[in-house]
């Protein structure tokens, strides 16, 4: 009874700090959603989502979401995996995730410098003859940077993951004549296959309300959901329709981590 009671103690901070930062929020943004721009109650913001403006910008937001979380994992899984293979690989994994400690902000600027004209992409390019391009303001600059700032948060699941394979099942399988490409296949892939889940969840989640870099480093070309909700709430003062993109952003959250969640099979 006691050592209930001590549970039961030790779940009141963890219960006050959903309710008041995950809870409330959530509920305040569906309050503000049935609000028009003129604080009337409404379900007008609703109707405006599924107009083509708004749908044309989720599917946008899914795209480069996509984009980011399928570049991201075709470049972190075999990074991982070499890490796995290599001497110190607790201290090449830690020289990966450093650079996530960085302020976010920082990093876009320091990539304003890289990318604009007179930068080192540009006098790399010049090097080898191709000449100076527009590489700021552009699709290839947004995916690149934030593949770049979500690989961290890829690499790290993974990497668990496969460094948790017993390794006597891969020499079983060798001893049972698979080819190194069959072991992946057969045996290697779906043994890591919760840390590739959590890794697109970790990317395609953020990837989707990316606001900051779709203003410095695509310079407006790329309209997300996160822009959106951050120029209705701070420009255009339309505080219903942002929250009710956040609605939506929520939801299609929910519902990511629900299809990427680990469920348990019945046997």
């Amino acid at each position: 009874m006691e050592n209930k009671l001590t549970r039961n103690l030790y779940m009141v901070p963890y219960a006050l700090w959903i309710i008041l930062f995950v809870i409330a929020p959530i509920i305040l943004v569906l309050y503000y959603s049935f609000f028009d721009i003129e604080g009337n109650f409404s379900l007008i913001n609703y109707q405006k989502f599924f107009t083509p403006i708004y749908l044309e910008m989720t599917l946008s937001s899914f795209w480069y979401a996509f984009l980011i979380t399928a570049i991201t994992l075709l470049i972190a899984y075999p990074t991982a995996y070499l890490l796995t293979k290599t001497k110190h690989k607790q201290l090449w994994l830690l020289l990966i995730i450093v650079p996530s400690w960085i302020n976010l902000l920082l990093k876009a600027y320091a990539f304003l410098g890289i990318f604009g004209t007179y930068g080192i992409a540009n006098s790399f390019l010049e090097v080898i003859g191709i000449g100076s391009q527009q590489l700021l303001f552009t699709d290839f600059s947004f995916i690149f940077v934030s593949v770049y700032i979500f690989i961290p948060f890829m690499i790290l699941p993974i990497f668990n993951s496969l460094n948790d394979i017993n390794p006597t099942l891969l020499d079983a399988a060798k001893d049972l004549g698979a080819s190194k490409w069959t072991a992946f296949r057969r045996v290697i892939f779906p043994l890591t296959i919760d840390g590739v889940k959590s890794g697109c969840q970790v990317v395609f989640i953020p990837a989707l309300s990316l606001f900051m870099l779709t203003r410095l480093i695509a310079g407006n070309r790329v309209i997300t959901l996160g822009t959106a909700i951050e120029q209705h709430f701070l420009v255009t003062q339309d505080w219903g329709m942002g929250s009710t993109l956040a609605v939506v952003l929520i939801v299609i959250m929910f519902v990511m981590m629900f299809l990427t969640g680990n469920r348990k099979r019945g046997v």
